[in-house]
């Protein structure tokens, strides 16, 4: 009987990497199409932290918190950050950044 908690909790793990990558493919996603708008130069996307929380109005969610490398003169290169709840685009937060 205890062999069956062993495969739900691989599974429970693999499901959470799963759901990790999907998550990121999702920011990836929004954080270039955000850059593209603006007319900023994309650089890089990291995973900052992923936290679950529990809210009355949305129930149980996962928050995500990235960190995105941008230029805006293609000289010199500042990191915002996105923040996703679930698979939906929270918020992005840019510091003030040199343009052309």
């Amino acid at each position: 009987m205890e062999n069956i908690y062993y495969v739900l909790f691989v599974c429970l793990i693999l499901w959470y990497f799963i759901y990790l990558r999907k998550v990121s493919e999702f920011a990836l996603l929004h954080t270039k199409k955000y850059c593209e708008n603006e007319g900023i130069q994309f650089i890089y996307l990291a995973r900052k932290s992923s936290r679950f929380k529990f809210n009355t109005k949305l129930g149980p969610h996962w928050i995500s918190n990235f960190e995105f490398e941008f230029s805006g003169n293609g000289e010199s290169s500042y990191i915002g950050e996105v923040t996703l709840k679930g698979y939906k685009l929270e918020k992005f937060e840019l510091p003030p950044y040199k343009i052309n």
